[in-house]
């Protein structure tokens, strides 16, 4: 009876030691459920009132606002090993320290709602609900990229996501156009347009907002401010860096871009304004890119090492939500690293998977150039194409 009992008490604290650290951590810590934050009051223009000075966070909401900065963050930083690999060719614009933002907005809206962006795209790409091996095999022009390989880093699609616009400020017509079909339609959805500061084609940009204005349409025109348009500091770009204020007879925010927590709270505050019926509204998120205006652009000749060193370590938005959840108890450092060690495998995984998925045959070049239409031949894409089944 006595070695009976052995081996069974035996078993038993077996099993408990073989149980994973991370799960034996959890169980042992006591989190809270939810914490309450100050966040930084938006400036205002044409309101009486703006988002709330302080937001809730829920444990679950943290997690899972961290692993999506993440996400994007370490997504970002293999895109640049991959363009420096010449895995990825052309054009990549990179969003890594405005995580916050994409990560922000889309907290603050549903996911029936509508966003369409600039070239800067990935980081949206992936909170519309793109996988990160369909992103990153976009980029290397493979055949499972989220546009089969013929997009690149500045046309990737999703559910209600009508891509990053490689012609500067021409997203925002088209964005003020869905908005005009969600009116139509009377769903009470909105549309997201989202452009850079040193956006050109500002008469484009204006005549978006006078039609937006014009039929109050449900449009929320989200200016990402990172202080520099392309190579120049918007100090020396703009007469005026009140950007919030450009919509002249369309209120205005102007938001911190760097803590998600207010990139949240006013978004929804935006959102529920145009629900309303009370038709656009401007925000200005101010933000900071780590990397150049793209992978071209080395990022340090216009700015020096220094002062991109001093944001990442007073402002990262990764790095303020994680002291955020720690110091509230809804999560530990081990419990967050054990996500920094999840998401850098699903990012090598998703890398694997991008440089070695095959490209696209020629064939399909004319593929899904239309909707309805059957696909064509593409003049000039290989002359020998009509004559590979004679031999």
């Amino acid at each position: 009876m006595r070695e009976m009992l052995a081996a069974f008490v035996s078993r038993v604290l077996w099993g408990v030691a073989k149980k994973p650290a991370r799960r034996v951590l959890v169980a042992s810590c006591n989190y809270s459920n939810d914490a309450m934050f100050e966040i930084k009051k938006c400036d205002l223009y044409l309101l009486d009132e703006g988002p709330p000075l302080t937001a809730v966070l829920t444990r679950e909401d943290g997690l899972r606002y961290y692993k999506m900065m993440q996400v994007v963050r370490r997504m970002e930083l293999k895109a640049d090993q991959l363009y420096k690999q010449k895995f990825i060719r052309g054009f990549c614009h990179l969003c890594d320290g405005q995580e916050a933002c994409c990560v922000g907005l889309e907290a603050g809206i549903n996911p029936s709602d509508h966003v369409i962006t600039s070239y800067r795209a990935h980081g949206v790409c992936y909170t519309r609900g793109l996988p990160v091996r369909s992103i990153l095999a976009e980029l290397t022009g493979r055949r499972g990229g989220c546009a089969k390989g013929k997009g690149g880093s500045m046309h990737m699609y999703a559910k209600n996501f009508y891509g990053g616009n490689g012609i500067v400020g021409a997203q925002v017509p088209l964005g003020a156009g869905v908005a005009l079909a969600c009116k139509y339609m009377g769903n009470n959805e909105i549309c997201l347009t989202l452009y850079g500061d040193g956006a050109a084609n500002q008469g484009q940009i204006a005549e978006a907002y006078n039609m937006a204005a014009l039929w109050k349409l449900p449009c929320i025109f989200i200016c990402e401010n990172n202080l520099y348009g392309m190579g120049t500091s918007v100090e020396r770009a703009a007469a005026s860096t009140d950007y919030y204020k450009r919509g002249h007879f369309i209120p205005g925010l102007r938001v911190d871009g760097m803590d998600i927590l207010c990139v949240r709270e006013a978004t929804r505050f935006a959102a529920n304004y145009c629900r309303s019926g009370k038709g656009p509204i401007l925000m200005e998120l101010q933000t900071y890119r780590y990397h150049g205006h793209s992978m071209s652009d080395p990022g340090i000749s216009y700015r020096s090492r220094e002062e991109i060193q001093k944001v990442r370590s007073k402002s990262d938005p990764i790095m303020l939500l994680q002291d955020r959840m720690v110091n509230s108890k809804l999560a530990s450092v081990e419990e967050l690293k054990e996500i920094d060690s999840e998401v850098r495998k699903e990012i090598e995984d998703a890398a694997q998977f991008a440089t070695t998925d095959p490209e696209p045959p020629v064939e399909e070049l004319g593929h899904h150039l239309y909707s309805s239409n059957p696909p064509f031949e593409v003049r000039g894409a290989n002359q020998w194409i009509k004559f590979k089944s004679v031999s």
